[in-house]
């Protein structure tokens, strides 16, 4: 096998390909000045600086700088109470983009005094009045009507709140000062408050009860949300809203409590053959359920009621995928192969793929042979089978199974994926030895664009945010720049981000936009000192420390996971610490791990200490990153009496989260390369050779 020694060949230097694509932004200064003459925009001219560390001319513009100071004064002031102080900061700062912070700081405190005091709210008015439709100007209002809906004030309440600018407890709050004024006509409006799978707030169960007490539930909306709630495990609203129903409702419903907390009884329990909807949910309710834990006895149950109630063909294919799908979970692969056989129309992706992943896992290439026509023509097609079907023709030749055509059809195969930007894409440039296609092609530039993006005000406020250090607020500002937003003022608010160093915002415009070919945007050399520096001290790529880095947060220093990982390269605290303990570091609390520079110093380290316990295999290591060592191992274990090639190894890895992780850190890998001007193979030699 014969693997790309270089992805540089015949390529020119990265830096200077993008110098032409970009050559537009050495006039952007003067295009700025033109066209845009406010403060901010006119102080653009490095508003696509490559360096995330160096400021550009708009964040050390004078003017601005004396204004950011005043400003913190301003907050300092502010916290301590001297308003006098603070009102003559404010009146220096009347066109800073940041003055309605200080606006929204003074006022909020007040509103509720303000509620309590009479009808002169001139205060409030004129706040909402200069910033109506912006991120503080809407947050107030909200914050006014939930004030005034404290105090009931529903006529204040009607006045001020708005459908465009509220969340649930709001709207249950505005349709109760309907109901308080006497306008019992917005009751109509309740019903999709009311029908949902999950608890409301309290601040609707007045509404809820005036609704239901004016007897406007209707027997089938309660059998929509009781059926909703039951099948999202809300048990309790469930026997709840089966309380509120009418006799016969209220009836079925306890049946289909009954079969949801004992599947089996659908074998045997007395009153399913009544052929009416509800019955015919229940069955079909009651076998997935069975499903989970005795996938034929499910079927069984399925067939049997199929000869009274007559399923559709949609819902015997949708209830038979969903038993065939916990048939493989239950180890009944057998079974379901033959199932599908029977009934082909049962076959989907999900199905198919786990049949072939069993079959790579055994390496039986005949039986890949069999099942991978049988996916959808969709899925046959994507780059995941294309490259096992190479790999499946390329393996039947070689144990002369197929005939001679096999191997010129697995190469034209291995030669279109080759000229993909991907894991299967390197792999097959590996094969026939081919350069990595990286398909880099930057977004155009637009200054006309990108000054007026400038001339937005919320751009405005999460630039000076940004500055100030004030992520958390910077980025709310951005989010509601963006909803604002077309798709060309997307991708150049990517650029403008980017430009900043905030290069999380920079990816997911990209993201939005769906653009995916300009590399430097949606890969960049974010903390490049950092990472160098901790790749030097521990012999580790920087390659890689950059494409864990990429996939874990895309730079987003401070960004904390549901699970607890904390920073640019997710360190649970748990383990930062004992990374820390063993390097001779010392973490005070968890916030040290949210500082680049600590938390890049531990995640190198934890994961050059993963290259080590596996032997320097960087698809093993970024495995256990994902999953937990203690995980890849028993993979491992499970893998040693069959060891499997390393393309083979990651197909198979039991968490599809994991498997793809692995998957993007590899080809990242190959990206950042080729961003740094470096030569580079996807697979190195402890990993061409592996057999896991």
């Amino acid at each position: 096998m014969q693997y790309c020694i270089s992805v540089t060949n015949n390529w020119i230097n990265p830096v200077a390909r993008r110098l032409t694509a970009r050559a537009f932004v050495l006039l952007l200064p003067l295009i700025t000045s033109l066209f845009a003459p406010s403060l901010l925009a006119q102080s653009s001219d490095n508003i696509l600086a490559n360096d995330p560390s160096a400021n550009n001319r708009m964040a050390n513009d004078p003017m601005l700088v004396q204004q950011r100071a005043l400003y913190q004064q301003a907050v300092q002031a502010q916290s301590r109470g001297q308003s006098a102080e603070l009102q003559a900061l404010m009146a220096q700062l009347e066109d800073y983009p940041l003055q309605i912070y200080l606006e929204f700081n003074a006022l909020r405190p007040s509103l509720s005094a303000l509620a309590q005091r009479g009808n002169d709210f001139t205060p409030v008015d004129d706040f909402l009045s200069r910033h109506r439709d912006s991120l503080l100007g809407n947050r107030l209002e909200r914050e006014w009507v939930s004030v005034l809906a404290d105090q009931g004030r529903w006529s204040d309440v009607a006045r001020y709140h708005r459908a465009e600018n509220t969340n649930t407890t709001l709207t249950c709050r505005a349709l109760r000062a309907q109901i308080e004024l006497g306008n019992t006509a917005a009751l109509v409006d309740v019903a999709p408050l009311w029908n949902v799978d999950y608890s409301q707030p309290n601040d609707c169960d007045p509404v809820f009860e005036t609704w239901l007490a004016q007897g406007f539930l209707e027997p089938d909306i309660a059998w929509q949300r009781f059926s909703k709630t039951l099948q999202s495990r809300q048990m309790g609203l469930a026997r709840y809203v089966s309380r509120l129903m009418p006799e016969r409702e209220r009836r079925l419903s306890e049946l289909y409590l009954r079969i949801d907390e004992q599947p089996e009884r659908l074998l045997t329990e007395t009153g399913l053959s009544e052929t009416v909807p509800e019955v015919r949910e229940m069955i079909l309710h009651g076998v997935r359920r069975l499903a989970q834990a005795d996938a034929p006895q499910a079927l069984s149950a399925l067939e049997q009621h199929h000869a009274v109630h007559s399923f559709s063909a949609d819902e015997l294919i949708a209830s038979k995928q969903f038993i065939a799908q916990r048939g493989l979970q239950q180890g009944l692969v057998a079974d379901t192969e033959a199932m599908l056989v029977n009934e082909p129309e049962l076959s989907s992706e999900t199905l198919v793929s786990w049949i072939l992943r069993d079959a790579i896992r055994a390496q039986d290439w005949q039986r890949m042979a069999a099942w991978i026509p049988r996916l959808p023509a969709q899925a046959q097609s994507s780059e995941r089978w294309k490259y096992w079907w190479a790999r499946t023709l390329e393996q039947l030749n070689a144990a002369g199974v197929d005939h001679d055509s096999a191997l010129p059809e697995a190469e034209q195969l291995y030669y279109e994926l080759a000229q993909t930007r991907g894991f299967y894409g390197f792999l097959s440039a590996d094969k026939l030895g081919l350069p990595y296609e990286l398909v880099d092609r930057p977004v155009p530039v637009r200054p006309q664009e990108i000054s007026e993006l400038y001339n937005n005000v919320a751009v405005q406020r999460a630039h000076e945010l940004y500055v100030l250090g004030e992520e958390f607020s910077a980025r709310s500002e951005w989010q509601f720049a963006q909803s604002t937003l077309s798709a060309d003022q997307i991708v150049s608010s990517g650029l403008m981000a980017d430009s900043w160093g905030w290069h999380r915002n920079g990816i997911q415009a990209m993201i939005r936009a769906e653009y995916w070919d300009d590399l430097q945007l949606r890969f960049p050399l974010a903390y490049g000192d950092l990472f160098a520096s901790a790749a030097t001290q521990l012999d580790v790529s920087q390659q890689l420390l950059f494409a864990i880095a990429r996939q874990e947060s895309a730079f987003m220093h401070d960004v904390r996971s549901s699970a607890g990982a904390l920073g640019l390269m997710q360190l649970m605290p748990a383990t930062g610490r004992e990374t820390a303990t063993r390097a001779g570091m010392r973490i005070n609390n968890d916030q040290d791990l949210l500082r680049p520079e600590v938390n890049i110093a531990l995640g190198s380290r934890y994961l050059a200490q993963l290259l080590e316990d596996f032997n320097g295999n960087r698809a093993v290591a970024a495995a256990a990153y994902n999953a937990g060592p203690g995980r890849v191992r028993q993979w491992l274990r499970q893998t040693s009496s069959n060891p499997l090639p390393l393309d083979a190894w990651i197909e198979t890895l039991p968490f599809t989260e994991t498997r793809n992780y692995v998957q993007n850190v590899l080809s990242f890998s190959v990206i950042y390369a080729y961003r740094m001007g470096e030569s580079t193979r996807f697979l190195n030699d402890v990993e061409i050779n592996s057999n896991l």
